[in-house]
């Protein structure tokens, strides 16, 4: 029923009437530096796909590489029980998974799920009038840049590490519980990538208000002194000759094109939905960040522009 046609999200094979697979791999190195917060990143990461088509994650199998010679064995243990711990947190059960050695250490999972096949939702349902919700705050991989090279303070490496360790099930729940028209999950191609994947694939034009976007501390900070991941250039060069800039800030430019980490969810629902989903996430996850970012003003071949 999806497969890897307009950038999708996770592949979705029907069974019968009322049930359909989900499916969805990823996997990557280390971006923080204790392995159990890198299980638990790469997990939530991972599972982040099933839940941006409304499925529920059911079995995961691990994959690993590790050079089991050159390091110590206590590291691959604490990566595999924070992937266990955030696994058990989404309830789902892990079934194995397969290991090699590598000289570099890499970890994700697998994800099998389920979802009716005639209420998943895909980045091809968003319709002229809707707007857009975001429910986290961009900035991961400029922080994660600035961690590597030492110049993150304790409390916004916290601050980091758990809102990429957050799980998008409450969130993915709830839209499922709503009825939303199109969604995608921002990962490495930025939000302004992943939007305009979701505008082509729907063929509409999305304006995006960047005064809007929730950010994460200090990020501003970083960007403005040059503190960017190379996929942030990557990804305005792949948007560029889609989206109308206006008088867009640089600095802005890169952190909306910034590569996520196990980012938040981008949802396309009528605004009405979209305040009762608003007032539902900002009660049950006791956060403010959860707004609108956009709307879609009208069919197009697909297009962004920035306001």
């Amino acid at each position: 029923m999806l497969g890897s046609e307009d950038w999708s999200d996770a592949g979705i094979y029907r069974l019968n009437e009322t049930t359909a697979l989900v499916q969805s791999i990823d996997f990557f190195t280390p971006i923080v530096d204790d392995p159990y917060d890198f299980g638990q990143i790469a997990v939530a990461n991972s599972l982040s796909d099933i839940y941006a088509v409304g499925g529920k994650p059911l079995l995961a199998l691990n994959i690993v590489c590790f050079p089991i010679k050159d390091m110590d064995k206590t590291i691959l243990r604490e990566i595999l029980r924070g992937g266990l711990d955030k696994l058990k947190e989404a309830n789902v059960l892990i079934l194995g998974g397969h290991s090699i050695e590598d000289s570099e250490i890499k970890y994700g999972i697998a994800v099998t799920g389920i979802v009716h096949p005639e209420k998943f939702v895909t980045n091809r349902g968003a319709k002229k009038g809707d707007v857009l919700v975001l429910t986290k705050p961009i900035g991961t991989g400029i922080l994660s840049t600035a961690l590597k090279g030492k110049l993150l303070d304790a409390k916004t490496t916290k601050f980091l590490i758990d809102i990429m360790k957050k799980l998008n099930k409450n969130a993915s729940e709830l839209m499922m519980e709503i009825g939303v028209n199109g969604c995608t999950d921002i990962t490495g191609f930025g939000l302004l990538g992943h939007a305009l994947e979701m505008a082509r694939a729907s063929k509409v034009t999305i304006k995006i208000f960047t005064d809007n976007i929730p950010v994460l501390p200090k990020v501003h900070e970083f960007a403005q002194i040059g503190i960017v991941p190379a996929g942030s250039r990557r990804n305005i060069n792949y948007c560029e000759k889609l989206v109308e800039k206006g008088n867009a800030d640089p600095v802005m430019l890169d952190i909306l094109s910034d590569p996520q980490t196990s980012g938040g969810l981008l949802i396309s629902l009528p605004e009405q939905k979209a305040d009762i989903l608003i007032k539902k996430l900002k009660h049950t996850e006791k956060t403010e960040d959860v707004v609108i970012i956009g709307e879609v003003i009208e069919e197009s071949s697909g297009k962004i522009i920035l306001i």
